[in-house]
Formats: structure tokens, sequence, C-alpha cells
């Protein structure tokens, strides 16, 4: 991991202005999604892992007296609280992690959890998962059978167990969301993938545009012109599916998605109805926030510039008031084309793309192949939404 950069150090954006696309929220002040790397320790060998998962949990992983801390400094932001998503590694791998659950649930945290497809997710472990007040769990699906799922998780058997854990969950009304990674290696079977899900109990499928950290640099990112075409492609399946879809790390996909509504004729009720809308504005280290199991503060999972540490930081300070945090809550800010972009409020660009192939978490994202037609103040440039 690396330390902020000085050139980072020296940016202090005046903080942003009230998301106008969520009256209820400042996303310069309270984030939505704070997800916690509750342990590295994970069975599994994914090609893509940002955590590089280790067998065991980390000697200096967050005890659990420090883990009820970081929980209430999540509850010192204000309400609406975020959600917290707990993550790993493996967070069944986390002795602890019901108690941990339960002290979030008291200080009115909604909960969401990603497991790993291991041997500990049993129906015993759903059960208990929801009795312990979890709203909904994550699982990855990164192939239409089990040769290509398993050729990027890397453990025999995980493709039939994952399918087992959809079909138990849905049996006791979890929520569940598929995560699936679009790389050079997956994309191709996106098609058999959705057709796949569609005949499962999910609410979400939640398409991950790899980023090329940890072992992520041994898999092949979309070109530009790929990225747009897939884009399109989840639209479309957009307004038909019987699911949700979303995007990470792929933000440009509300350019894409607006786009199309306005060509389309939507009034600006219907698209502020839509999913899509829901996420405007947010995006690494603006309205989400990445806890490391040693107690990191980062802007995102995959963007790896600490800005504290909350065994001597409190969060909500850290998030506020830093020179990291603050640059990425202001747009304003970005370079290039990011930063002249009349997109730029509601996408900003992926800023963990951004710093793995720049060094520079304000530079454009290169995945997007836009070209703004509008330079000047994007935050009263939305075209009339």
């Amino acid at each position: 991991m690396q330390a902020i950069s000085n050139d980072i150090r020296t940016i202090l954006p005046e903080p942003s202005a009230r998301n106008r696309y969520d009256g209820a929220r400042d996303y310069s002040m309270n984030p939505a999604l704070v997800y916690w790397e509750i342990t590295r320790a994970c069975s599994l060998a994914c090609l893509h892992c940002r955590a590089e998962a280790i067998s065991t949990p980390d000697e200096w992983e967050l005890t659990h007296a420090e883990s009820k801390s970081l929980l209430l400094q999540i509850a010192g932001f204000n309400k609406p609280l975020p959600q917290l998503i707990l993550t790993g590694g493996d967070p069944l791998g986390r002795p602890d992690l019901y108690d941990l659950i339960d002290e979030a649930r008291r200080l009115q945290l909604a909960v969401s959890i990603t497991p790993s497809a291991t041997p500990k997710l049993t129906s015993d472990a759903f059960l208990k998962l929801r009795d312990h007040g979890i709203e909904s769990i994550g699982l990855s699906l990164d192939g239409s059978n089990a040769a290509r799922h398993e050729a990027v998780r890397g453990v025999e058997g995980c493709f039939n167990r994952t399918i087992r854990a959809i079909q138990i969950a849905g049996k006791l009304m979890l929520p569940i969301q598929i995560n699936t990674l679009v790389s050079q290696e997956t994309a191709g079977d996106l098609p058999q993938i959705y057709a796949l899900l569609k005949a499962l109990p999910i609410a979400r499928w939640s398409l991950f545009f790899l980023i090329s950290v940890g072992r992520g640099k041994m898999l092949q990112s979309l070109t530009p012109d790929q990225g747009e075409k897939c884009l399109n492609w989840v639209y479309e399946l957009s307004k038909a599916t019987p699911f949700q879809i979303k995007t990470t790390e792929a933000p440009s996909y509300r350019r894409v998605a607006l786009e199309r509504m306005k060509q389309e004729g939507r009034t600006s009720q219907e698209i502020k109805r839509s999913s899509v809308y829901r996420g405007f504005e947010i995006r690494d280290g603006h309205g989400v926030v990445f806890i490391s199991n040693q107690g990191h503060i980062y802007p995102a999972g995959f963007l790896p510039l600490r800005a504290g540490n909350v065994r001597r930081d409190h969060l909500v300070d850290v998030y506020r008031h830093s020179p990291l945090f603050r640059a990425l809550h202001n747009p304003g800010q970005f370079r290039g084309k990011c930063g002249q972009c009349e997109y730029g409020g509601i996408c900003g660009g992926s800023r963990a793309r951004a710093f793995a192939l720049s060094g520079d978490p304000l530079s454009s994202d290169p995945f997007c192949p836009y070209e703004p037609r509008q330079i000047g103040n994007h935050r009263t440039s939305m075209m009339g939404i």
C-alpha cells in the first residue's frame, strides 16, 4: 500500500455542494456505503482478488474491542446511517462475526455481507445470518458453468456451492446480489451468465469492471470501445430483466444510461425513478469508504491510498476532512477529461482505475471514451434533470 502523495496533500478543495440527486445525503459529509474487510483469511484463490487473501487471519487484524470501536465510529455519521458491507477475505472465517453483527444492529446500522463459496457457507450459516439481522448477501459468479467460474476462482467445487447458496438464500427470502467480474477473460460469457441468473432468485446483478490491483494484474481489462458496447448492452438488459443491474468501477454507465433515457424521451420524473439514478454522484471516496482488516482507511477497496487508521484516527473526521477525501469529494479538482466533463457530477470516473494506471487518483478514467461537449461548471449543467 502507498502513502498519500505530496501532490494530494496540497489539494484542499472547498467542500462539495449538497448532493442534489438525493436531498437526504451530502456525500462529502456522510457515505452511503462503508465496506469493512473484516478479515483477509479465505480459502479461495481468486485471480482478481484485491486483498490477495491468505489462508489464516493477519496478525494485525482488528481485535474484537477495536472492531466494536470501529462500529461506534461508523454510527457517528449523520442519519441516514451508511450501509455496512462486511467483506474479506471470507467474513465467515471471523470467529466473532455474529457478535459484531449484533453490535452493528444495536447501533442501528444496516448490515450486508459477502461470504465466499466455501464449505463454511451452509444452510445453517444462512439461517444464522438471517436470524442475526443481515439484510442482504453478496455472492460471486464469474462464469456460466463450473469450468469458467472455477478458472477465475481457483477452487474446484465453488461453482456448485455458489448455485446452491443462491437457492438456499432464495428459500429463506434473503436478498441476493450476484457480483460478476467483467474482463477480457469473462466478457464473452456474460450473456450466458445472464441466462443462468434469470432462472435464479436474485435481487441484483452487479458487474464489476476489472481494476488492475492485487491479483487482478494477471487479467486483462476491456478496451474503452469494448466497455462502451458492454455498458449499452447492460442498459438494454436493464429494461426487461427481472432483477436490478448495477455496475461497479464503471460510473460512466450513468452517462450511457442517462443519454439513452433522454433519447427515448423519458421524462425527468421517469429518470429519477430509475435504479441508475440512485447511484448518481457516488464514487470511490465520495459516498464510499473502505476499512481494511488492519483498520486502514481507504477511499475504496481498489484505491490503495491510506488516509488514516481507525486505531488512531476517527473515521468520520478522516472521511470529511483528510486531504485525500476532500480532493475526491470535489470533481472540479479532477484532471483531464473528467475535470471538464458535463457528466462529472453524476459520474466522476473510476478514481481507482485512474490511480491504477497513472498513479494519480485525480486523473481521467481511461476506461471512458467520451469526449466532453461542455467545459465549465458541470454541477449546473445536468441538462434539466
